[in-house]
């Protein structure tokens, strides 16, 4: 039984916009508030028909996994064979996506970018994801179209690569990264392999 008012907050249209990357797109989320509940919002973050028709291909996610991180807190350049649907549920987190695939029309360019409610990526498989969390606490939320797998061998990159050359904001005391995420190949030496 639906209520009165409540299709008012349903379709919530979003833009969607190729990024310089080839399989990277920017959406941008109208975030509306919720007039039955005062402080509260809604948003759309994937609507099937509106990504296929922007250009996005096929996209059936079958794992929905959420990263919760602290400021200064860094992940990445992680490149999955994966489509990935990434959206900053709560917070803030600087986005960078490195196109690390010898013989792409973008390989070796990077997009910058924050996120947070109001925008989502839609990352295309073999691009490299990074983020680096801006807010006190950053609730990174990503939808797949694979399983994944404890055996799966994909590449990694440095977060520091010269190459890439991305301007991480928080490089102070606060700064912290797994061990793995330390010691990840150059773009160079990945390409190289």
């Amino acid at each position: 039984m639906s209520r009165p008012g409540m299709g008012r907050l349903h379709s919530v249209p979003m833009v969607v916009t190729p990024a310089p990357l080839a399989g990277l797109f920017l959406l941008e989320l109208e975030v509306r508030a919720d007039p039955e509940r005062p402080g509260g919002s809604f948003r759309e973050v994937f609507h099937d028909e509106a990504l296929h028709a922007a250009g996005i291909p096929p996209f059936t996610p079958v794992q929905w996994n959420i990263s919760e991180s602290a400021a200064g807190t860094l992940r990445g350049f992680h490149a999955e064979p994966w489509n990935k649907l990434v959206h900053v549920a709560a917070g803030r987190v600087f986005a960078a996506i490195a196109d690390i695939r010898a013989g792409s029309a973008t390989a070796g360019s990077v997009w910058t970018g924050e996120l947070d409610r109001g925008k989502a990526l839609f990352v295309g498989a073999g691009l490299a994801n990074g983020f680096q969390a801006l807010s006190d606490v950053a609730v990174y939320a990503y939808l797949v179209d694979r399983h994944w797998q404890a055996d799966a061998d994909y590449p990694y990159v440095a977060w520091d690569d010269p190459d890439l050359a991305v301007a991480w904001p928080i490089t102070d005391e606060r700064l912290a990264m797994s061990q793995n995420d330390r010691s990840n190949p150059t773009l160079r030496e990945h390409w190289a392999r």
